[in-house]
């Protein structure tokens, strides 16, 4: 179905008239007609129908008001005002509308806040939302949020996941936590204790970076728990500092389930922390562990192992795949001071792509050590010395993420002149290839079945599938962050929070009514959806009328109980 699309080119608007359609599954502009500028299609109007309309503006209408559905049930702004009280001379929007409407912008498309109000004057806040836009600079987001302690943040932050718990109770038992980190350009001079230098996970060492941990609720991925950490912080060390924090916020959650698990990837093994989960009483943990440690576990022949009951299995069985089938074998072990049961997978298709690209850098390794021993050979500078040729090995094995034990290095000496000899190291090579494909699962919790341990670690995707969200989408994406200051920091965090659940909240609610949609799609959709201001003669006061939707922006709204009728949006029931 057409409808009206805007584009802005060097500050000027300019309209055109789209068609949409699926192809292949996903929606692609099949057809594209030129209007122009606001101008000429009052022109045109005039010229063909000879109305009496003297100006037309058009407003984003549909990712907000999706985005507004969402917040009437939750009230974001009561439950920041229920902590911060405004105060008897405060004047404007509050505390917490200031963090709603920075929720919404993250959304819908994320933009710093000295750009807030120019990006609210193109959306119909007035007809969804209303709020003074002008009230919305980057001053008063500081006058604002300067109120705000981290004390403050978490205890509305707690009480938040305590009203989307009402909203939509949290049923599986299991719950999924992992970490990422997130990089800014801030000088190297500005004092934070959020934002320092670490590991970075995006491979930007030399900038500053802060780290980010995450609970999400298996199955309906909605967040339970976050908290910032600083960025030079290893994951094991800061699981154990807010396993106490994630312990009751699981409880609390989830209080109905006299069981509760928690899966977390290898990174946050360590004795102590598996022993202070198992201290706690009622609460179990699935996690991975490397296999460069547990290599009698690895050498297990594959006669042992059966297929898994997973839903990808199931769709290469009937693909007549059979032979790619994730496979698992079960035993016990002794880890952390305590017998576990213990879960070995071995994947077919990924031992595959492993060897292929093991061998491709087993190639360039080889080509590497080529060039090396001519230049050892050629007597060059920076080469003669036996201590230099081995760092230079061991930073090309680096720089390929490969084991310095692949090749075996012989140096001698011939006419006061280095000679380097190598060799490939074949049975190193083995068994770095027999853990190709293959995964170690430990867990405690010794009455699941081996088809439901699987599941539950494959399931870590999902937090995954958060952190791909707040990084790679347009929507809900943390940057840009334009912070510098740790307590305005940790506020925009909560703000990307909360438009990261209402994301995940508008979509659950979707494809429960029958609307098969992503979260980039349900909202790329909506932003389509205008509303357009037109301006009659004669007359004071302009006339709104909604654009006719398409049929994946009817199917959103009847999903949540609209409809559009002659520009006019209705409730269904009406």
């Amino acid at each position: 179905m057409a409808h009206l699309h805007k584009k802005v080119k060097k500050r000027k608007t300019y309209y055109y008239i789209r068609e949409m359609a699926r192809v292949q599954g996903k929606p692609k502009v099949v057809n594209q007609i030129y209007l122009g500028s606001v101008e000429r299609i009052m022109e045109m109007a005039l010229g063909q129908q000879k109305t009496n309309l003297s100006k037309i503006q058009v407003q984003e209408f549909g990712s907000l008001f999706l985005a507004n559905h969402v917040d009437q049930q939750v009230d974001l702004a009561r439950i920041v005002d229920s902590v911060i009280p405004p105060s008897s001379k405060e004047k404007g929007p509050t505390l917490g509308e200031y963090f709603l409407y920075a929720a919404f912008n993250r959304m819908i498309e994320p933009r710093s806040k000295l750009g807030l109000p120019d990006w609210y004057k193109n959306l119909a806040v007035h007809q969804v939302r209303p709020v003074d836009i002008n009230e919305l600079t980057s001053q008063r987001y500081w006058a604002k949020w300067d109120r705000v302690d981290s004390e403050s943040i978490q205890e509305i932050s707690k009480r938040f996941f305590n009203k989307i718990n009402e909203i939509e109770p949290i049923e599986s038992d299991c719950s999924l936590f992992d970490t990422t980190n997130y990089y800014n350009y801030m000088d190297s001079k500005t004092p934070s204790t959020l934002f320092v230098r670490g590991k970075n996970k995006e491979g930007k060492n030399w900038l500053r970076q802060m780290g980010l941990a995450l609970v999400v609720s298996r199955g309906s991925e909605i967040p339970i728990y976050y908290r910032e950490y600083e960025g030079n912080c290893h994951d094991s060390k800061l699981f154990n500092r807010i396993l106490q924090e994630i312990f009751v916020s699981m409880e609390a959650l989830g209080q109905s389930n006299p069981k509760l698990t928690i899966v977390v990837d290898k990174g946050m093994n360590s004795e102590a922390n598996m022993q202070t989960i198992d201290q706690r009483q009622g609460l179990e943990f699935i996690t991975t562990y490397s296999p460069a440690f547990a290599e009698e576990l690895i050498r297990k022949d594959l006669s042992h192992f059966t297929p898994v009951d997973t839903p990808k299995n199931k769709e290469l069985v009937a693909r007549g795949r059979e032979d790619d089938q994730m496979v698992a074998w079960r035993t016990t072990g002794h880890f952390w001071g305590d017998k576990r049961t213990v879960v070995v997978t071995y994947n077919p298709r990924t031992a595959t792509k492993q060897r292929y690209n093991f061998e491709r850098k087993l190639n360039r390794l080889q080509e590497g050590l080529f060039e090396i021993r001519s230049r050892v050979r050629g007597g060059r500078k920076k080469w003669i010395s036996k201590h230099q040729v081995q760092q230079r090995y061991k930073e090309l094995c680096d720089s390929l993420y490969l084991p310095k034990d692949l090749y075996d290095l012989d140096f001698r000496t011939s006419n006061q002149r280095l000679q380097l000899y190598f060799r490939k190291n074949h049975y190193r090579i083995s068994k770095h290839i027999a853990r190709f494909g293959k995964n170690i699962i430990v867990t405690s919790c010794h009455d699941l079945s081996t088809d439901d341990i699987v599941k539950a670690s494959l399931d870590r995707y999902q937090v995954e599938n958060a952190f791909r969200q707040t990084k790679g989408s347009e929507f809900s994406n943390f940057r840009p962050m334009w912070h510098w200051t740790d307590s305005k920091i940790r506020c925009h965090i909560f703000s990307c929070i909360v438009a990261l659940t209402y994301l995940r909240l508008a979509t659950l609610w979707l494809n429960r009514a029958g609307v098969a949609c992503s979260p980039d799609s349900a909202m790329q959709s909506m932003r389509n959806l205008n509303s357009c201001l037109c301006w009659h003669k004669g007359k004071r006061k302009p006339a709104r009328m909604l654009e006719e939707p398409d049929p994946d922006q009817a199917a959103i709204l009847a999903a949540i109980g609209y409809k559009i009728q002659n520009g006019v949006l209705q409730k269904l029931n009406s």
